[in-house]
C-alpha cells in the first residue's frame, strides 16, 4: 500500500489506524512498487524499471545480447503478409504485454510497443523480431527513466505530431503526444487512428484533438488539487493547416490554450530540452542528430 498526501498529521493518523486493524509494517519512503523503482536526491525524484528490464532480459534469454541503438528501425513497414511464417502467439503476447507495462516509465519505447501490439492476434516472425529489437534496445538503456524536478512553475505544455497513412495494411495514421507540467513529462501516448485520414492536415488535426483533450484534462486535475493552473496552456504542432482548423475561439479568447506553430526539428529539439534530465531520448535522438543529451 502506498500512502501519499500533503497533510503529514493525517497520514500519521491513517497509518496508526491501519496498524491497529491489520498486521502491517511501515517500510518508510517508497523505494520499489510493482516493478517500479523510486530514487530520491537533491535534484528530484527519479523513477525507472531497471530490475524489471533485467528480469525481462533473463526471461527471454537475452542477457548477453548485443544492444540495439534504437527500439525500431526507421521506416519499418511492419504489416501482415500473406503466407508468412507465424510466431508463437502465446510467447509473443506475453513479451508484448510486459513491454506495454514497461512503457509506463519508458516513453522512448511507446511508439515501437504500439506498433508490435497491433499484431497480437496472429504474430508473424517479422513481428517477433521487431519485439526482440525493443528488448535489445532495453539492454543498453536499462537505467533510463523519468526525473521529476522542481522548476518553480506549473505551466502545462504539450507537443503533438502524426504520420499520414503510415500503416501499410490499412493506410491509417499514427498520432502521438507528450505533455509536461512544470517542465516534467507526465503523460504520453502513441496510437493508430481509428479512421483513414484523407490528408496530412486531417491526420495532424486528429492528433491535436487528442493532445488538446489531454491538456484540458490536466488543467482540470490541477484545479481540483488546488494548484495554480491559470496560465495559458500551449500545444505545439508542426502543421499550420491543422492549427487553423483546430483553434477553438472560446478557449483561445479565454486564454486557456494557445497553439503555436513549431517546425518539426525545432519541436523535437524543444522536447529534448525539456526531457533531457529524464534520460528520455539519449540514444534515439542522438541517432537523429537532434542533439547530444546528457545523463
Amino acid at each position: 500500500m502506498i500512502i501519499t498526501g500533503d497533510d503529514t498529521e493525517e497520514m500519521i493518523e491513517l497509518r496508526k489506524n491501519l496498524f491497529n486493524e491489520f498486521e502491517m509494517k511501515d517500510l518508510g519512503l517508497l523505494k520499489y512498487f510493482l516493478g517500479i523503482e523510486v530514487l530520491r536526491s537533491k535534484k528530484g525524484i527519479f523513477i525507472n524499471q531497471r530490475k524489471y528490464v533485467l528480469d525481462l532480459l533473463a526471461e527471454v534469454g537475452m542477457v548477453d545480447c548485443k544492444p540495439a541503438d534504437t527500439p525500431m528501425v526507421q521506416n519499418h513497414g511492419l504489416q501482415m503478409k500473406e503466407n508468412a511464417r507465424l510466431a508463437d502467439r502465446g510467447r509473443y503476447q506475453r513479451l508484448v504485454g510486459k513491454l506495454i507495462y514497461l512503457s509506463h516509465t519508458r516513453p522512448d519505447i511507446a511508439y515501437a510497443v504500439g506498433v508490435v501490439s497491433q499484431f497480437m492476434h496472429a504474430p508473424q516472425e517479422e513481428h517477433w523480431d521487431a519485439a526482440l529489437r525493443i528488448v535489445r534496445y532495453l539492454k543498453g538503456t536499462a537505467d533510463h527513466g523519468l526525473l521529476f524536478e522542481k522548476h518553480g512553475n506549473l505551466e502545462i505544455h504539450g507537443f503533438t505530431d502524426a504520420d499520414w497513412a503510415g500503416n501499410p495494411n490499412d493506410r491509417k495514421s499514427t498520432a502521438g503526444y507528450f505533455t509536461f507540467i512544470g517542465g516534467n513529462l507526465v503523460t504520453w501516448r502513441s496510437k493508430k487512428q481509428k479512421v483513414v485520414a484523407l490528408s496530412s492536415a486531417e491526420a495532424e488535426f486528429r492528433g491535436i484533438k487528442s493532445g488538446l483533450t489531454e491538456l484540458l484534462w490536466l488543467r482540470r486535475i490541477m484545479k481540483e488539487l488546488g494548484l495554480d493552473s491559470s496560465k495559458t496552456c500551449k500545444l505545439f504542432c508542426d502543421n499550420k493547416a491543422a492549427i487553423s482548423i483546430s483553434e477553438n475561439p472560446e478557449n483561445i479568447e479565454a486564454k486557456i490554450v494557445e497553439m503555436p506553430f513549431v517546425k518539426s526539428e525545432d519541436q523535437l529539439a524543444d522536447i529534448l530540452t525539456k526531457a533531457v534530465n529524464s534520460k528520455l531520448f539519449r540514444e534515439v535522438l542522438c541517432k537523429l542528430s537532434i542533439g547530444n543529451p546528457v545523463a
